[in-house]
């Protein structure tokens, strides 16, 4: 358990890192923040896109012997991490994260189908949860001290000897048989790949391109449209192809690369859409609390550590004491109230952001959604491997980390697409309206490519035009409003799409009070 919980901090401590170390990147690299959403996206696009694959492979060598050699992939791209010069080294590392994660992740679950069942399976995945959470907090609190005294680059430094102990602690583990049955579905992998890659990277650019009409930074128009919609087009065809793919596989009595016979129940297809929509809402307050603390607030990584801090312990705790609620109160109950704790979360951070500094009503905000966020990532995890048999472990691990992946790829998007597009309608309205902002100041400013930026960088951007004091005062005061209109529509967004949550939630199974699922068969509804 030490083991296979280290393996999922791993991930969950690169990821947090990634998100708190914001600023410190931001200004190592003199890029915009959202390229560091780019970076985040990049390795979930790894893990989403070849997540089916690394549990096959987990099954054809061995769950062990593929757990090692994930780890040791991890380990390289951490010391790339660390040492990166550019750009471009930062998101290889990322993406090589990604591929290691695609084989951990998978191999997790199956480590505690294997050893585990019953209600000690239940507390075995809500310590998988809790590790997840813990990392995270570690991860806020370490970053936070090493960045304000030291640098980002030390807290990736950490997790190449962590991944390094990993290594070592797993040659604990009990070998874990092949199955040479396993065949390779290659023209599946690629379907699968192709549509997370196309889906997600439009989804990303509709910020950049234009979310109908083609901006001047899109690389290409389709009669004036961005092409950013018709990948995503694109890639809902290709995710739909890729099942139906899978079906005929089934037919024809060959191995498919996902089985679908975890999600043959309706309960099964709630719990991954429930998981998707809440998944979404989680990476949107991930990447949108840090750049609130840090570019709006202009705090650095340490204070935002302890802003966010809440969001962790409260998604630890909850994670693995809910555990205890499952023979009180059906799954079905519990994923209606957490549900709507991290709809009352949203709401209320969209509710007391401002731009004077207070930390005690986002204390709040975040704890709330952290209490709901951890209860569900227990609670779906248990439904799915419980009414699963337990040699398709590995695909519910797979297809669990696929769901958490693009959600967290969806949601970083959308959430990105979302206040670029806000900022920059209100900025346009803003500047358009101002008596103070005059024409010829209007074009030394690239109005074609507005992004969130400190004031201390409008500044010295405004430094270089020939704007007078007192535009120079109108632009910030422009600034300062655009930007949290933005995130107060951003959050009330994102508390929407929690209470869409209900609707998959309503169809989750009905257990019995003090009711234990069998090892081997589905549940009874």
């Amino acid at each position: 358990m030490i083991v296979i919980a280290l393996g999922q901090a791993l991930l969950a401590f690169n990821f947090a890192a990634l998100s708190i170390s914001m600023g410190g990147i931001v200004a190592s690299f003199q890029i915009p923040p959202t390229t560091v959403g780019t970076a985040i996206i990049l390795h979930t696009l790894a893990v989403s896109a070849f997540i089916l694959l690394g549990a096959k492979l987990g099954q054809r060598f061995g769950s062990t012997r593929f757990f090692q050699a994930s780890t040791a992939l991890f380990f390289v791209a951490m010391v790339l991490m660390a040492t990166s010069g550019s750009v471009a080294v930062m998101l290889v590392a990322q993406a090589l994260a990604g591929f290691a994660g695609a084989g951990l992740r998978p191999t997790l679950v199956v480590l505690i189908a294997n050893h585990y069942h019953g209600r000690q399976q239940s507390e075995a995945l809500g310590w998988l949860g809790s590790a997840r959470a813990m990392a995270g907090a570690l991860a806020f609190v370490l970053i936070g001290i090493l960045e304000r005294f030291v640098s980002w680059r030390i807290a990736f430094g950490l997790l190449v000897v962590a991944a390094g102990v990993t290594l070592l602690l797993s040659s604990t583990l009990k070998a874990s048989p092949r199955r040479t049955d396993v065949s390779f579905d290659y023209f599946g992998v690629f379907l699968s790949a192709a549509a997370v890659l196309v889906l997600t990277l439009g989804l990303n650019q509709l910020s950049h391109w234009g979310v109908w009409r083609a901006r001047p930074t899109a690389p290409l128009d389709i009669l004036g449209w961005s092409p950013a919609p018709l990948m995503i087009a694109t890639g809902l065809i290709l995710g739909s192809a890729f099942v139906i793919w899978i079906r005929r596989r089934v037919a024809e009595k060959k191995s498919p690369l996902l089985d679908l016979a975890i999600v043959r129940a309706p309960p099964e297809r709630a719990a991954i859409l429930a998981l998707f929509l809440m998944g979404s809402v989680e990476a949107g307050i991930v990447f949108a609390v840090p750049l609130y603390i840090q570019i709006v607030q202009g705090r650095d990584a340490f204070q935002t550590a302890m802003v966010t801090l809440p969001f962790m312990f409260a998604f630890f705790a909850a994670a693995f004491l809910i555990v205890r609620q499952f023979s009180r109160f059906t799954p079905r109950q519990i994923a209606s109230v957490a549900i709507l704790l991290v709809a009352a979360g949203s709401f209320w951070l969209a509710w007391v952001v401002r731009n004077d500094w207070n930390t005690v009503p986002m204390v709040v905000g975040l704890g709330l959604t952290g209490l709901g966020q951890g209860a569900l990532a227990t609670l779906l995890l248990n439904v799915l491997v419980s009414a699963s048999p337990k040699e398709l472990a590995g695909d519910v691990g797979a297809l669990r980390a696929a769901t958490n992946n693009l959600s967290a790829s969806v949601g970083t998007a959308l959430m990105g697409a979302l206040l670029v597009g806000v900022l920059s309608a209100n900025v346009m309205t803003y500047v358009s309206a101002s008596p103070v902002i005059t024409a010829e100041l209007r074009d030394q400013l690239d109005l074609d490519s507005i992004n969130f930026v400190s004031n201390d960088r409008l500044v010295e951007r405004l430094a270089r035009t020939t704007a007078t004091p007192e535009q120079v005062a109108e632009a910030v005061r422009i600034n300062e409003s655009t930007r949290l209109r933005s995130l107060k529509i951003a959050f009330v967004a994102l508390g929407a799409v929690s209470l869409l949550s209900i609707f998959p939630a309503s169809r989750l199974p009905r257990y019995k009070p003090g009711e234990v699922p069998s090892e081997s068969g589905r549940l009874s509804r």
